[in-house]
Formats: structure tokens, sequence, C-alpha cells
């Protein structure tokens, strides 16, 4: 089984996303689940894992209307108010939705990030979905690690996903700092990460990317994650702002080439079916 585990999905209404920019005018439309299924197959993709795009309820409700139509959605990361003290009972809304398998907040950006996750309400939000076997995914960039990491640690009954590496300064090539904050997270064994979004962090002015200097960051991520705690991601649509899905595919292809048959089989779908809890069945190895 081959399986993409970051996809996003939205009807573009401009109130409803903010964060797309002035500049992102490729992403303002609607990107369904029949726009990216013949990319998943151009690239011998089973299955995906829809996560969130907005901070909002309707956002996972949104999400587990598609994987009810979309079988090969195998997942979903949706939102919900990790510190609302009635967050049980907001999840019992929820308990038929055998597909709903995390949540994720932005931390990414938020100069309170650090504040918010040592929180207590926070904590208990976290311990909660993961006393019920749900994932929490971590979306950071690397200059919020320090304040990242004391909560990662807490956080060990269920998996963590840190979603892009993390987002290293690829474009101003800031490896070595990256590669010195990763590497706390890195020695949580319960802390697995996503070989994806580097493309939109490596663009330069011009929209273009180094695919050399990449494939520097995911040595790194091999070295200290393993490869049975990687897994691929294409962050679909937002990869479109610099590169088409088949390269952003080529490129984790080609990177993993070199490894054994066995370690590619966990970065591209056993650590995802692994960590999701997904069933061991697909079309493509």
């Amino acid at each position: 089984m081959r399986v993409d585990s970051h996809i996003h999905f939205w009807r573009f209404d401009p109130r409803e996303y903010p964060w797309m920019s002035a500049d992102m005018q490729a992403l303002k439309r609607d990107r369904l689940p029949e726009d990216v299924r013949p990319l998943l197959d151009q690239a011998r993709i089973d299955s995906c894992i829809a996560v969130q795009a907005r901070m909002s309820e309707p956002e996972t409700d949104f999400l587990l209307d598609l994987a009810i139509r979309y079988p090969w959605i195998a997942g979903v990361i949706g939102w919900v108010d990790l510190c609302d003290e009635r967050l049980a009972r907001r999840l019992e809304r929820w308990a038929s939705q055998k597909k709903l398998i995390g949540f994720r907040h932005v931390l990414q950006g938020d100069p309170n990030a650090g504040a918010l996750v040592s929180s207590a309400a926070f904590e208990r939000g976290v311990a909660l979905i993961q006393s019920r076997k749900m994932i929490y995914e971590l979306l950071v960039s690397a200059d919020q690690f320090p304040a990242i990491t004391p909560f990662s640690r807490k956080s060990d009954q269920h998996w963590l996903v840190l979603d892009h590496l993390g987002k290293p300064d690829v474009r101003h090539r800031q490896i070595d700092s990256w590669r010195r904050d990763l590497a706390a997270i890195a020695a949580l064994p319960h802390v697995v990460c996503k070989l994806s979004g580097l493309v939109t962090e490596a663009n330069d002015a011009a929209g273009k990317f180094d695919a050399d200097h990449l494939r520097d960051y995911l040595d790194v991520a091999l070295e200290m994650f393993g490869p049975r705690r990687l897994m691929f991601g294409s962050d679909w649509p937002v990869c479109l702002l610099v590169s088409e899905y088949a390269e952003v595919a080529d490129i984790i292809e080609r990177w993993s080439s070199r490894l054994s048959a066995a370690d590619r089989e966990w970065i591209w779908g056993k650590t995802a079916a692994q960590v999701y809890g997904l069933a061991a069945r697909g079309n493509h190895g």
C-alpha cells in the first residue's frame, strides 16, 4: 500500500481561507478529490490522509463527508478546540466516524504557540485525544522547536506527527540550526515525521528550488528518524505554488531509490498504516 499522508481539500471562499495571500492565486479555487485522484494514480498512490486547512469544526465535518464519499481518503486529521473544557462532549458527536484519526492546530506563525502548548488546558486536550488513540499533528516552523519540544516530550501516550519536517528555512539554507533543534524531537520515539512541504519552503523569489539541496534535508530526516518513522506526503494542493504533484513525488522517489525495498515500503506506506491505523491493502505494493 502506498499512502500520501498529507493532502488538503477545500471549496474556496476567501473569507474561510484568510491565510491564502495575494501571491497564492494557484490555490484560490476549489480543490476536491476528483482533482487529485488522477495524480495519485500516476504516482501509484492507493490512499491519502486529508488534513485540515481551516481551524473550525465545520472543516472536520467537511473532510469526513468527503472521506465517506471517497473510500480512498483513508483518514482525516480535523480540528477541534483542544482547550475547550467540554472537549470530551464535543468529541462524542464524531464517535461513529472511524475515519477521524486525529487533530491539528496551526501553531506555525503563532507568537503565542509556546504559551499555548504549555498551558494546562492544551495539555489536557492532547492527553484526552491520545487516550482515545487519536493523533495530534504538529504544524510548526523550525524556530518554534525549543518551545514545542517539552510539550512533545510530555505528550507521549500516542503518536505525534511532525508535519513538513518542522518547516526548515530551506530557502536561506539554515540546515545547521534546524538539524540541531530537530535532534531533540527526533529522539522521542513516539514522534514520526512527514517528508512533505519542502518545495514550498525552498522556492526563491523566482519560484524555483534546488532539488539537490532538498536531499540534504531528507538525508538528515532519515538519519534522525529512520525509515520506520518517516512517511511521504505531497502537501497538495499547496505544493502547486512551486511544483506539480508528479515532481514532488519524484523527488522522494529518486531520493529513496538508494534504500532497500523494505525501507522504501515504510516511507511510502507502512509508517502511515501503522501510525494512522490503516488497513494494509492497496494495488501498488
